[in-house]
């Protein structure tokens, strides 16, 4: 026979769980403390110390697991659905917000990412070279923009910015890494001091679309080539690989940079 005590400690439990219940069905609803309370049949005063011996972690801090737990099982089984669209139906305000959260969470965070196989054209540009980690190659798009720019070649969107990645960070010294800040322009422009230019061959590439942070760079670039590539049926070309910057970071309402990272192939 059952005692008392222990019909206590279940009808505790039994009520904690249609609170975890609730909240899993409802994590775009309202999920005050009031509430939760109510459907628990607590006191607001007394119900957040219930659950937390109940359940071991607090009400707050179960609400954001679940939520980022649920966004993150919705994004793996379904690539084709749009982050803000996840966002939003596991309770948070925007994109970015889930952002944050998977990067408290899981030590990463989320990022608009597709591959298409297609032609690329062949690019004749102008560069400035950089010298040293990439993520400084900032600094030579100043100077190649400053150089265009009182010379008429900056026309947009017609003129194309991209980035030429010449060495592996993974083998070279970041001090020695070599980079070019390019801009598209005609062929047979005269270029003058620290300013040359080159062609970027075309040809079959895998270029991944991405939508990401100023930190997720190198993340976008190891899910292409890491992840993407080795089931693809394709190997990488000895062809330049680069960046090609589709807008203005500062005019994004989340300050994203809209990125085709190209990568020449062949198959494998």
């Amino acid at each position: 026979m059952i005692d008392q005590e222990e019909l206590r400690r279940r009808e505790y439990v039994g009520r904690v769980n249609r609170v975890m219940d609730y909240i899993r069905a409802n994590l775009t609803g309202d999920l005050r403390l009031e509430t939760l309370a109510r459907v628990a049949s607590f006191s607001p005063f007394h119900f957040h110390r219930v659950f937390k011996a109940v359940v071991g972690e607090t009400l707050n801090g179960f609400i954001r697991r679940v939520r980022v737990s649920t966004a993150a099982m919705r994004l793996l089984s379904n690539p084709a659905l749009s982050i803000t669209d996840v966002a939003v139906g596991c309770g948070y305000s925007s994109s970015s917000a889930l952002a944050r959260e998977f990067r408290n969470a899981f030590g990463t965070t989320t990022m608009k990412f597709n591959v298409e196989v297609k032609q690329m054209p062949e690019w004749n540009v102008i560069y400035a070279r950089h010298v040293g980690a990439y993520n400084k190659i900032g600094e030579a798009f100043d100077r190649v923009f400053k150089w265009a720019g009182p010379r008429g070649l900056v026309r947009f969107p017609e003129t194309k910015s991209l980035a030429i990645y010449h060495d592996s960070p993974e083998v070279t010294d970041p001090s020695k890494l070599r980079s070019d800040a390019c801009l598209t322009v005609p062929p047979g422009t005269k270029v003058d001091g620290e300013i040359g230019t080159t062609k970027v061959p075309g040809g079959l590439f895998a270029v991944a679309h991405v939508e990401i942070d100023v930190t997720q760079f190198g993340e976008a670039w190891d899910k292409l080539l890491g992840e993407w590539m080795p089931k693809s049926g394709y190997q990488p070309d000895d062809r330049m690989c680069y960046e090609l910057y589709l807008n203005d970071p500062d005019t994004h309402p989340e300050k994203k940079w809209l990125v085709d990272i190209c990568e020449p192939i062949r198959p494998l």
